[in-house]
Formats: C-alpha cells, structure tokens, sequence
C-alpha cells in the first residue's frame, strides 16, 4: 500500500469515529428530552431543589447514576467497535460502584440498626422501579439508534452498555424528584431499576446491534 493510501484510509477511520460518537451525543439528546418530557408530565423537582444537593445523601444519589453514565456511554463506544479491548475502560464501572459502597458503609456507620430496614424499603419503592424504567426507556431507544453504525464483535455486551447508560440516566432523573435519600434505597431499588433496563438493553441489542 501507498503512503498517501494509507494515510487517506487512517483520516477515514477518524471521521468514522467522531462520526459515530457524535451520533451517539445527538441520540441521547433527543433520547433525555424524552425522559425529560416523561419527567415534566408525570413528576415535578422535589421542593429544595436545587439547594438540596449539599446534602451528602442527596448528592450521593447523583454522583452514582451520572458517573455510571459517563463510564457505560465511554464503554458503548468502545465495544461497538469491531476489535476494541474494553476491559480496561470496563474498570471505570468501579467509581460509581465505589461511590455507593462508600455511601453504603457511612449509612451502616452513623445510623442506628433500627433505621436500616426503613431506609431500604423507603417510602416509593414501586414508583422508583416502574419510573426509572419509564424515563430511561427514550434513552435507550436513542441510544441503540446511535450506535447502530458500529459494529459490535459483542452486540449483546453493548446493549447493555446502553442499557446501564439509559437506565442511569433515568434514573438520574427521577432521583430529581425522590425523597428516599438512604444509599441503601439506592443500592437497592435504584440497582434494580438500572439492571432491568441493562438487561433490556442486552437482550434488544443483541438482534438490533448485530452485523
């Protein structure tokens, strides 16, 4: 091959990838202000809003859910690329995982035992599960949309990349409007939300992003 040919053939490649990463930003545009539409018509902000993130709690509730979607949205990109090794960008799960564990272990810490089951089941549960799914459903359609010009060696893996992106994000939003601020509600009902829309996303993109 040509010096000149091989250098058209790298510039190509490039374009391709910011190609695809811009898709993806302007998906997941329209895709949360679906969420956000969902948001506005079905829920309002908490009342303190905005002044309440300077409660640990509060803040904690933000700091998981965004930081999971800024590592699955950097693992999506990764693993919808034929060949891309995504084991190490896969490492970057561990911040939002460390930040709950961290939450976790201060509330087992500086509360009494008593207080433990009531912060688990928290006040809205149900309205919790079925919310962050709700919200996070728009997401995740923009999402698979977005990356649908990759091609995934794992379609599966990258589902649910997009998955665990949507459902944190949902849940992000819905965190806007939540009075249970215990990271054990959290850990608990929040994780389950974001795993069912990961799992969703797993099986959707399996047919949807494979080549």
């Amino acid at each position: 091959m040509k010096t000149d040919d091989l250098i058209r053939g790298l510039a190509s490649d490039t374009r391709r990838e910011r190609s695809l990463e811009s898709g993806l930003g302007l998906a997941l545009g329209v895709g949360l202000a679906g969420g956000a539409a969902l948001f506005v018509l079905i829920l309002a902000p908490r009342a303190g809003m905005p002044w309440l993130l300077a409660e640990p709690r509060v803040l904690l509730k933000f700091a998981v859910t965004l930081s999971l979607a800024a590592a699955s949205v950097w693992l999506a990109l990764r693993l919808v690329r034929p060949g891309a090794d995504a084991r190490i960008l896969a490492w970057s799960l561990l911040i939002p995982a460390g930040a709950l564990a961290g939450g976790v272990a201060a509330e087992l810490m500086v509360t009494p035992a008593r207080s433990w089951m009531p912060g688990l089941i928290g006040h809205n549960a149900a309205y919790c599960l079925v919310l962050v799914t709700l919200m996070a459903a728009p997401v995740l359609a923009a999402a698979l949309l977005g990356l649908k010009r990759g091609a995934p060696e794992h379609p599966a893996l990258a589902g649910a990349a997009a998955g665990a992106l949507a459902g944190s994000l949902g849940a992000a939003l819905y965190a806007l409007h939540c009075v249970d601020d215990s990271p054990l509600f959290v850990l608990a009902w929040y994780g389950l939300a974001i795993g069912f829309v990961t799992a969703a996303g797993a099986l959707i993109g399996r047919r949807m992003l494979s080549w």
